[in-house]
């Protein structure tokens, strides 16, 4: 009898954010009347700016006519959208990454997942504690976690980086030594970001001891501090070490659209063998290119007038992450984050686990926010509030809450 892939019974019964929509739809059906606000979910709320739409409308009357459609998309993705990152995203900022080093995919969530495919069954990977669950859990699927420990809600085989208030939610070096290192900058859920001097350090540390970091920067767009650097490959060392990760879901507006990219330089060997290589072997083989409409839409994010129209779009979210750090602190809040991310993390109420608070929050002031503890052990007693949602919705959310 055919069995399956045990490592899935591994898992938590759903993913986090599934629990939340479970539960929040419960309470909806049960209370009809009830408005609730929603600033759980790192999900974009504000359309898609005028100059993408424009180039939406022109993809799809050329996909609409013999001379100019297009099929398959290549491997890597189109020349003229990779050749146009390479220059405006890395090599503008000083960083050596080439157009055949970027890999065009759906989103920087499935690249995050589908990474750790090509390392070694035993790799041991190194996670800061809180963390975006989907680097552990895919580490899980690959049956790379050893056993679970359910005090502690750890894995045997994986190294937890904790990210407290008591270190400014910076990640420390391990004493044990990692294969693969996932960093998240700025970070999700925490909010706080790297300086270019505490990125040094991690970058010197993965080329001595022959680890490779995945460098999800998926939020660099709300970088507002001059010392955190947009890209790890601003930090000398960088090529023989790290993967960088990409998406313009939170910069532009496509969580609907899905579009991220992937950059591997040439220069990163693990063994002998080419990282490059073995993700071009695999991006070719399971993925067969994102839209032509899409990709199209894309180079619409680096024209003038799309760069104009998303900033005031990343200030638009920045704006409602002032309001709700500034409103939860005046109500007595200890609070984090909200200066290079749009999201807040805040410590709950003596006495209430995160769960707890998520229950509160929820019935008394009917909003969604989400638990900490979904995070990883050291999100226990925190709380993440994302700035996507709309600004009244927002303001109305701090005020319910500074009434409770």
């Amino acid at each position: 009898m055919v069995k399956l892939n045990e490592n899935y019974l591994k898992l938590p019964g759903s993913y986090l954010f599934s629990t939340i929509g479970k539960k929040v739809a419960a309470y909806s059906e049960a209370h009809p009347d009830v408005k609730v606000i929603r600033l759980g979910i790192g999900d974009v709320t504000q359309p898609l700016v005028p100059a993408i739409i424009k180039a939406l409308h022109e993809a799809v009357e050329e996909m609409g006519n013999a001379e100019t459609f297009h099929g398959y998309a290549p491997d890597l993705g189109y020349a003229f959208l990779r050749e146009t990152i390479a220059q405006k995203d890395y090599q503008a900022r000083g960083c050596a990454i080439d157009a055949d080093e970027i890999f065009i995919s759906d989103g920087a969530k499935s690249d995050c997942g589908n990474i750790q495919e090509i390392f070694s069954a035993d790799a041991r990977i190194a996670v800061c504690d809180p963390v975006y669950p989907v680097y552990v859990d895919s580490n899980v699927m690959a049956g790379r976690t050893g056993v679970y420990d359910e005090k502690t809600g750890t894995w045997s085989h994986v190294i937890y980086m904790p990210c407290t208030a008591e270190n400014g939610f910076v990640p420390q070096l391990s004493e044990e030594t990692p294969d693969l290192i996932y960093l998240c900058v700025p970070n999700n859920p925490t909010g706080t970001a790297l300086t270019r001097d505490q990125l040094k350090v991690w970058v010197d540390y993965a080329n001595s001891a022959g680890a490779v970091i995945l460098y999800d920067a998926a939020y660099e767009a709300y970088i507002a501090q001059d010392d955190v650097p947009h890209s790890i490959y601003e930090i000398p060392g960088a090529r023989t070490c790290a993967i960088e990760f990409r998406s313009f879901s939170k910069n532009a507006g496509f969580t609907g659209v899905r579009l991220g990219f992937t950059v591997v330089p040439k220069d990163l060997k693990c063994g002998g063998a080419s990282a490059h290589s073995l993700w071009a072997r695999r991006h070719g083989t399971k993925f067969n290119g994102a839209p032509y409409i899409v990709q199209k839409a894309a180079m619409a994010v680096y024209s003038e007038e799309g760069k104009a129209q998303l900033k005031e779009q990343v200030a638009y979210y920045m704006r409602n992450a002032k309001v709700i750090f500034d409103g939860l602190k005046e109500a007595g809040y200890e609070v984090y984050g909200g200066i290079n991310a749009p999201y807040i993390w805040l410590k709950v109420p003596e006495g209430m686990t995160s769960w707890d608070f998520f229950d509160y929050l929820l019935e008394k002031a009917h909003v969604v926010g989400t638990p900490g503890s979904g995070f990883g052990p050291s999100g226990e007693g925190y709380f993440r509030l994302t700035a996507f949602g709309n600004y009244e919705n927002a303001a109305e959310a701090i005020d319910r809450i500074r009434n409770l």
